[in-house]
């Protein structure tokens, strides 16, 4: 099968997962191939008549596509040559940038500043129960501090935000970052052609994960039950992935709805609670969607946030027989999480009550949406809840252009596009409260010179 022979049959794929006019249809099908990387940059496309008689549309059709994607900036025509795929941004490429003078592209603890460091003892922390350090299921020590919560990173009253088990240890499996947990889920539970329900938007890791189990993720409004109910009967879905803290838009949402419903149709459920520690106000985390759906939910949690991504230490829970599966994927993945960074992730744990650092999160949230209101009155965005982001809305404006821009200009931001299945969001960005106050005022102020540049 020849090039274009396999792109056709990848875009006739795609045409039934959107819905409109065909010309839209025909955009939003090369928008997902070209979003993740099944179409790579520079890729010259078919001709009008050609994808038109492969497809079995008109060929006004392909030229109205064609166009629609040339406005959208992920196109472009070339006299006498053809029409040809851009680069596109993708989630991963938020790491993989380089540097810039102030990164708010990137939903992370920006360094281990705030951290109470353990006496270190480089025997100590290469002692790990088996001796060769290939525990497949992780720490036993890290493992019970993560099933009772622990007093160090969330008391008692967080205890359910931090694990989301029934103070069960032998339900956790050690991860290398929720990243991971989401990824081995998808591996286990999805096929190709599988629908998984998401939120809209949704976090952009767990789409690509999902792309990459060739599993089709379909947008749903999580937080109204009939939606959810609706898009159950008639999608048919493999899973359903939640987030109680929306990354990337702050809010908090009770959503034991979402398990009651999928327990009715024997739905599994990836909840992801990385970031349920972190609700600000002294609101507590919503409860864990395991307590409603306790034979089928996957719980996927992670230090990333509370202590530092830079540790790579995750973990998922599950009921057997799905943890046993979970594990066989995990010790094909990488054989087992690094000892050594298991065995300083408890010692940390033990010293570093979140309280701190939610306070402090709180108050760069509260500097850095000041520093927005003076610097960026057009923008418009809503005072997040939990998490470390705030997801704006920038009137008139492609954001995936804006973020080329940008970075021209010194800062890095994520354009909404990528917390989309299918490419939405488009005026919106996530910006990261997470720096230190003065790197955040450096950071808006290169931002509303990039505005004024795009502006003009």
């Amino acid at each position: 099968m020849g090039r274009e022979d396999t792109l056709v049959t990848l875009v006739r794929d795609r045409l039934r997962l959107h819905q409109g006019p065909p010309s839209r249809r025909l955009a939003g099908a090369l928008a997902d191939l070209a979003q993740t990387g099944l179409i790579s940059p520079g890729t010259r496309l078919p001709s009008e008549r050609d994808l038109a008689q492969a497809v079995g549309v008109s060929r006004g059709t392909v030229a109205a596509a064609f166009n629609a994607l040339c406005e959208e900036g992920l196109c472009e025509r070339r006299h006498g040559s053809g029409t040809y795929v851009l680069g596109t941004p993708s989630f991963g490429g938020l790491l993989q940038a380089g540097a810039v003078g102030a990164d708010l592209s990137t939903s992370v603890v920006p360094d281990p500043s705030h951290l109470v460091l353990p006496p270190l003892d480089p025997a100590d922390l290469l002692r790990a129960p088996s001796g060769h350090g290939y525990d497949a299921m992780g720490d036993p020590r890290l493992r019970a501090l993560l099933a009772i919560g622990t007093a160090g990173i969330a008391g008692p009253a967080r205890t359910a935000g931090l694990s989301g088990t029934a103070d069960d240890p032998s339900r956790i499996l050690v991860t290398a970052g929720a990243q991971q947990g989401i990824d081995l889920a998808a591996r286990v539970l999805l096929r190709a052609g599988d629908r998984v329900l998401v939120g809209d938007p949704a976090y952009g890791g767990a789409l690509s994960a999902f792309r990459r189990a060739g599993a089709h993720a379909v947008p749903v409004d999580l937080t109204v039950p009939a939606a959810v109910e609706e898009a159950i009967a008639r999608h048919r879905p493999a899973a359903v992935y939640a987030s109680c803290v929306d990354n990337p838009t702050g809010t908090v949402s009770p959503l034991r709805h979402v398990a009651e419903l999928a327990r009715e149709a024997d739905v599994t459920v990836v909840e992801d609670r990385t970031l349920a520690a972190l609700v600000f106000d002294g609101a507590p985390p919503p409860g864990p969607l395991a307590l409603a759906h306790p034979y089928g939910t996957v719980t996927v949690g992670s230090l990333s946030k509370v202590l530092w991504g830079g540790l790579r230490v995750g973990w998922v829970s599950a009921p057997e027989p799905l943890l046993a599966r979970l594990a066989e994927a995990k010790v094909d993945a990488d054989l087992a999480t690094s000892a050594v960074a298991q065995r300083l992730a408890a010692d940390l744990l033990e010293r570093n009550p979140v309280e701190p650092w939610l306070a402090e999160l709180a108050r760069r949230r509260e500097h850095c949406l000041a520093a927005l209101s003076a610097h960026l009155p057009e923008w418009a965005w809503e005072r997040p809840a939990g998490g470390l982001s705030v997801w704006a809305r920038l009137p008139g404006t492609d954001t995936d252009r804006f973020a080329v821009v940008a970075r021209e200009h010194g800062v890095a931001v994520a354009p909404g596009s990528l917390f989309s299945p299918d490419g939405r969001h488009r005026d919106r960005l996530r910006l990261s409260f997470a720096l230190p106050p003065d790197l955040t005022d450096q950071a808006v102020a290169a931002l509303s010179r990039a505005w004024r540049a795009y502006e003009r």
